[in-house]
């Protein structure tokens, strides 16, 4: 009996292209020998194996011929199904025969992953060719790369991407209110044909819009240095918002705290306020303010993200100062406020 390739790789015989690769992708990352260095005999063994049946599965000649003759006639040089292909060679002195010659796991690895070996390996196994120190990956090759649980790996000859370039860029409330555009000045290295690199700067226009939020990102592509083999890092800007002297943001909401004396709180108060375009809002109150009362005017909060024209609600608190003493004349306006007898 020979070996069962389908079974090593943990597919059914009408495994997909897409299947093979994802299973090649779990098992080799499982049982690469450097990320198993406890038990690497056991599985230098493995990884060969599954490498050899990935190699077998993936070519459909090699399927072709392995599910009609099984592993002995693959390996035997049986006639092939069809003469031609790249797989087969001529001797000059009979039919066209298949060659099968097993090729090398590392190399499998290498051209699948576009990495000889992701775990800091010091190429002692089957002459893996490391190019990587220990733990720039970690346990899992594909943070810099996507998730290649998903289907993503890097193709041979493809740069790699570099990581982004995140930088905060400090706006004040009045630049969220009305938008505005801000020049940022970078230094970085390009090269030219030769490979040769040569510091330059740039100036970016960032135009800020209305009702952005802290958080948000501005991506410039590939706006980082350039070095061969490696496709320039995005540069990206993340919105960060000052603190205001007077407002605070919540969501869309503006939001701010009056300090009152109780005397105003319960004869009624007039609030005045310069809003962040500039414009001077009087809003009187003329309800009693009590200490959790909060005065909602709508429409004049910060603009929405996505539709700049509609706009959240000022919400007015209040800090009420209570006295420590009341005079006779005092508790007297206040006892006639409230309407009870003197």
């Amino acid at each position: 009996m020979g070996v069962d390739y389908y079974k090593i790789l943990q597919v059914d015989k009408n495994a997909k292209d897409d299947d093979l690769k994802k299973a090649y992708r779990k098992l080799a990352m499982k049982w690469h020998p450097d990320k198993n260095p406890n038990n690497k005999k056991e599985a230098e063994a493995k990884f060969k194996q599954i490498s050899e049946a990935y190699d077998v599965l993936s070519d459909p000649q090699k399927r072709a011929i392995y599910d009609q003759y099984g592993e002995e006639g693959l390996k035997g040089g049986v006639p092939p199904p069809d003469a031609g292909g790249a797989s087969f060679f001529s001797t000059g002195e009979g039919p066209t025969s298949f060659r099968f010659n097993p090729r090398n796991a590392d190399d499998i690895f290498e051209e699948f992953f576009g990495h000889a070996s992701p775990f800091g390996g010091t190429g002692g196994y089957g002459g893996m060719r490391s190019r990587f120190s220990s733990g720039i990956f970690g346990d899992d090759m594909f943070g810099s790369f996507g998730d290649a649980r998903g289907g993503v790996h890097m193709n041979p000859g493809v740069p790699r991407k570099a990581p982004p370039i995140e930088n905060r860029l400090p706006c004040s409330l009045e630049d969220l209110y009305q938008g505005t555009t801000k020049k940022m000045k970078i230094s970085r290295e390009i090269a030219d044909a030769s490979g040769k690199t040569m510091p330059v700067e740039e100036i970016l226009t960032i135009n800020i819009k209305p009702g952005w939020k802290k958080g948000t990102k501005i991506t410039f592509p590939e706006k980082g240095n350039e070095q061969p083999n490696v496709t320039p890092a995005d540069l990206v800007f993340i919105i960060d918002e000052k603190p205001h002297n007077v407002f605070t943001r919540d969501g869309n909401d503006l939001v701010v705290t009056q300090k009152i004396s109780l005397a105003e709180a319960l004869t009624g108060y007039t609030v005045q306020l310069t809003a962040l375009d500039g414009r001077n809002l009087t809003i009187p109150i003329t309800n009693v303010i009590h200490p959790t009362y909060e005065e909602v005017v709508p429409r004049e909060g910060m603009p929405f993200q996505k539709d700049p024209t509609k706009k959240g609600n000022l919400r007015i608190k209040f800090n009420i100062k209570f006295p420590t003493r009341l005079t006779s004349e005092q508790k007297a306006g206040i006892r006639k406020l409230l309407g009870a007898s003197p």
